[in-house]
């Protein structure tokens, strides 16, 4: 007992972290990933979650230069002056539409789905939001409880599905290579890999042991791409790349990776356990971004969160994607690609290094590092972002 007190924030954070990446962008890795084949999907992973892996750490050790209950647009103001905090407030908000729209169209879907249709789709919408969105207001202590909850029905549900859709998977339809269209899943694999929006908020709920949130994001970040490996593996040898009801269909029509699973595993059993992984993996992930952007909200207004105040802050959240959502329901996909390719681009992969080199190198802050490399290390991480975005924003170029 005594060692789980003392270890119960990491934990909790660690569950948060995983939670908050194991979400909506899981259900469209596969469709986004698969044209380009198992293997190069593989290699993607890695090289995604080292990365990101690499800016949270970094994120980390910017936090460690800030106030107490600092945020983004506090880090970024100090950082990068008016214009770095302008942007960030513009990306940020950018960010946080197009995945929380993704996850109310996918939550409205499978809750939708969970009452064989009788509540439709809008309803369900609406009925999602209106379940999970007051615990968020009750503040972060009620989230990390009910974070190991939810993250406690992904790890079962998870494991059930394995067990059940494995006698399913056909390893032939694993050997397909493609690496050219590999390469275009990797916006969505940075919306599948982001968790930095967390990390200010671990680092308060800690009392700033940044010792402790390091290991958090170290546990927390593997713990995805064990997931996202065997769910790779299930999914793409399952479900054939082209053909009717294939993962290209999928793409084209918007639909996430359960949805498929009907045409092609003759068990309902098989396909309700899938339906209860998606809504657990995104309910978690749900869950621990609105808390992370409430924070944002409170820090970037200056707002506390007390009283009416806090339930304007909520509206904030919740409402827009909601209404957003209910207009275009079939946004899944191209939310998620505009989430990744652009705003956790810059904000979690450009940002990170920036903001550090300019406290490293011309502020002279020497404390707090969490990584290490130089120079040439956070160099190359800020290129490999200017040639991303260069991709993403033209892509006739490539």
């Amino acid at each position: 007992m005594k060692f789980f007190h003392s270890h119960s924030h990491v934990i909790g954070g660690t569950l948060l972290i995983a939670g908050t990446t194991i979400g909506v962008g899981m259900l469209a890795l596969p469709v986004a990933t698969g044209p380009g084949g198992f293997l190069p999907s593989i290699l993607i992973y890695f090289l995604c979650w080292a990365f990101m892996l690499c800016t949270g750490l970094l994120l980390l050790e910017v936090c460690s230069w800030m106030p107490e209950d600092s945020n983004l647009i506090t880090m970024a103001s100090r950082m990068l002056g008016k214009v770095g905090k302008i942007a960030c407030w513009f990306i940020y908000l950018f960010l946080f539409e197009t995945v929380m729209i993704s996850h109310v169209a996918v939550g409205g879907n499978i809750t939708s789905e969970i009452f064989t249709g009788q509540l439709g789709l809008i309803p369900s919408m609406i009925f999602y939001v209106i379940l999970f969105s007051p615990i968020v207001y009750m503040g972060t202590k009620i989230v990390d409880r009910i974070n190991v909850f939810m993250f406690s029905g992904v790890i079962i549900s998870y494991l059930f599905f394995i067990f059940v859709a494995a006698k399913h998977v056909d390893f032939s339809k694993l050997t397909v290579v493609n690496w050219g269209k590999a390469w275009l899943a990797i916006p969505i694999l940075f919306t599948s890999f982001t968790y930095q929006v967390i990390v200010p908020t671990l680092v308060t709920y800690m009392k700033r042991d940044f010792t402790k949130v390091r290991k958090t994001i170290i546990f927390g970040t593997s713990i995805p791409l064990a997931v996202y490996v065997i769910w790779q593996v299930l999914i793409l040898g399952i479900i054939p790349i082209e053909g009717t009801n294939g993962l290209l269909e999928a793409a084209a029509t918007g639909q996430n990776a359960v949805t498929p699973l009907k045409h092609f595993i003759g068990s309902t059993m098989v396909v309700g356990i899938g339906k209860a992984f998606g809504f657990f993996a995104m309910t978690a992930s749900y869950i621990a971004l609105s808390l992370a952007f409430l924070d944002f909200l409170a820090d970037g207004l200056k707002v506390k969160k007390v009283g009416y105040r806090k339930v304007v802050l909520c509206l904030m959240v919740f409402i827009p994607p909601l209404l957003i959502t209910m207009i275009n329901p079939d946004i899944f996909l191209t939310a998620l690609g505009y989430a990744g390719g652009i705003s956790c681009a810059i904000l979690f992969g450009l940002y990170p290094p920036l903001m550090v080199w300019i406290g490293r190198y011309k502020r002279g802050y020497t404390t707090g590092r969490q990584i290490p490399g130089g120079k040439v290390f956070l160099g190359s991480l800020i290129l490999l972002m200017i040639v991303e975005l260069g991709v993403e924003i033209f892509p006739q170029l490539s």
